[in-house]
């Protein structure tokens, strides 16, 4: 029993997630509100991202479910309670890397693309048009005519000013900010020699068609990296286009690893004197499904189909099984008229007659009728009930005796 379940709410998980359903979840949240995406979204963008760090690490879960948020704060980890920036969690759950080798590097793009089961099973090629930035050809991205560029007196050139607080006597607080004079660029360009293709961006924004290859037996969430196809700036390597699948439910297949899974329901009488039900594959073959006569099949059976299930990423020629969990239709009540059923009774098996006490007489049982339930209305009619006497005692004053 979990103390407060505010994190799991936030990932729209149970408190029973396993750490699969909450990388979906974390996956989901985050690629829509990325500040990229949703610049106004920046709280709910930090609350997803703090709620996935402590619920992926079991130590940090096991604390949160014992003394909720509070003792994640008090530090019970022994971390102080801090949380990782909400970027640096994005970049390494979507292979961006440390925030020490993203500062040598351009950002990373990462898109999701729906994808349906079909096209995890047979393969399948789409294209993707992204928005990146590109270095400025025209300058090769000084922002102006060479040499034009001064550098900025306000941080030296580091782009960065460093202030001093004193927060009491004795201690001082250095925080570093992006310089105001030159935006973090270091220089300063004067508006004349400014490049006109670009006006001293040193970028420029650009539209690229990516084709993008789904290679059979890839999973949901499995990511495509183009590398170097990222944003570019001056003086770093440009970064990585991530492309991340986001699988569609299947009307009829589920899949399980490497396995596929489908329900089907019988009739009683296929069921127990045999069957043939065809299956449409995800290839578009029609798989017959066959129980022989005597092969008996009983309620919440399952049984697979060896090689029919899906194929494995970079050996496509080996597949996993097809389960298919099986339920059986009985017939309507009265379905057969009473001399029909004795007929029927003969082909059973024998029943297996009550164990009765010898010295018992027929006149001593009492006969039991079945009848339909609803178990649901009635716990329903029981609470109302409950609720109803409550309010009768209370009513009363107290019990009262009768004196003669």
């Amino acid at each position: 029993m979990v103390k407060e379940t505010g994190f799991y709410d936030i990932l729209g998980v149970k408190p029973n997630a396993t750490p699969d359903e909450l990388k979906r979840a974390y996956r989901k949240l985050a690629l829509k509100y990325h500040p990229d995406k949703n610049p106004t979204e920046g709280e709910k963008f930090k609350q997803i991202s703090q709620a996935y760090e402590v619920l992926s690490d079991a130590q940090k879960r096991e604390l949160y479910d014992r003394g909720g948020e509070k003792a994640i704060k008090e530090g019970g980890t022994g971390g102080g309670g801090n949380f990782a920036s909400p970027m640096d969690i994005f970049d390494l759950f979507f292979g961006g890397g440390s925030r020490m080798h993203r500062e040598r590097r351009g950002k990373n793009i990462v898109h999701q693309i729906s994808v349906t089961l079909d096209d995890l099973y047979n393969g399948a090629t789409r294209k993707l048009s992204v928005q990146k930035n590109t270095i400025c050809e025209r300058c090769e991205g000084r922002g102006s005519r060479k040499g034009a560029a001064q550098m900025c007196m306000s941080c030296h050139g580091t782009g960065m000013q460093v202030r001093v607080h004193q927060l009491a006597p004795g201690m001082v607080q250095q925080v570093s900010t992006v310089c105001h004079s030159c935006q973090g660029q270091g220089q300063r360009i004067s508006q004349k020699d400014r490049c006109k293709a670009c006006g001293g961006r040193k970028i420029l924004r650009q539209k690229k068609i990516l084709e993008v290859h789904i290679d059979k037996g890839m999973r949901d969430g499995q990511k495509i990296v183009f590398h170097g196809e990222g944003d570019q700036e001056p003086g770093l390597e440009p970064g990585d286009i991530i492309i991340v699948l986001d699988q569609r439910e299947h009307p009829l297949f589920t899949r399980r690893g490497e396995d596929l899974v489908m329900s089907m329901e019988l009739q009683l009488v296929e069921a127990l004197c045999g069957f043939q039900k065809p299956v449409q594959t995800l290839d578009n073959r029609t798989l017959l499904v066959t129980s022989h006569p005597g092969e008996l099949i009983k309620p919440g059976d399952t049984k697979c189909v060896l090689n029919e299930g899906m194929p494995m990423h970079r050996r496509p020629f080996e597949k996993g099984r097809l389960i298919i969990h099986f339920s059986v239709v009985f017939p309507q009540a009265n379905f057969l008229p009473q001399h029909k059923l004795k007929e029927l009774e003969s082909y059973l098996p024998e029943k297996m007659e009550a164990e009765q006490p010898e010295s018992m007489d027929d006149d001593l049982y009492i006969y039991a009728d079945l009848e339909d339930c609803n178990l649901e209305n009635r716990k329903r009619h029981n609470h109302q009930h409950y609720y109803m006497d409550e309010d009768d005692y209370a009513s009363t004053g107290g019990v009262q005796c009768q004196t003669s």
